[in-house]
């Protein structure tokens, strides 16, 4: 049995990739707003809330990233 390290934490494009997040999820958000027009009520209904989870995620987000950059300024310490 052969021992194998776990990967050394490489947190150098955490940012790049958060921000690849956000911009996503607004994507998201614009094309589920789109599709409302062709919903049912119920479905509507659905549609918002989950949008507004996306709002939440992104608020998230954005905090972590500037965690991110904060931690890229002090050299991860």
């Amino acid at each position: 049995m052969s021992y194998q390290r776990p990967n050394p934490d490489d947190r150098s494009d955490n940012v790049e990739k958060l921000q690849d997040m956000v911009q996503n999820t607004i994507e998201n958000i614009e094309k589920a707003e789109e599709t409302m027009q062709f919903s049912s009520p119920e479905e509507r209904e659905k549609i918002k809330a989950k949008n507004e989870r996306r709002e939440e995620a992104i608020a998230a987000m954005r905090e972590e990233i500037k965690d991110e950059a904060r931690a890229r300024e002090n050299g991860y310490q």
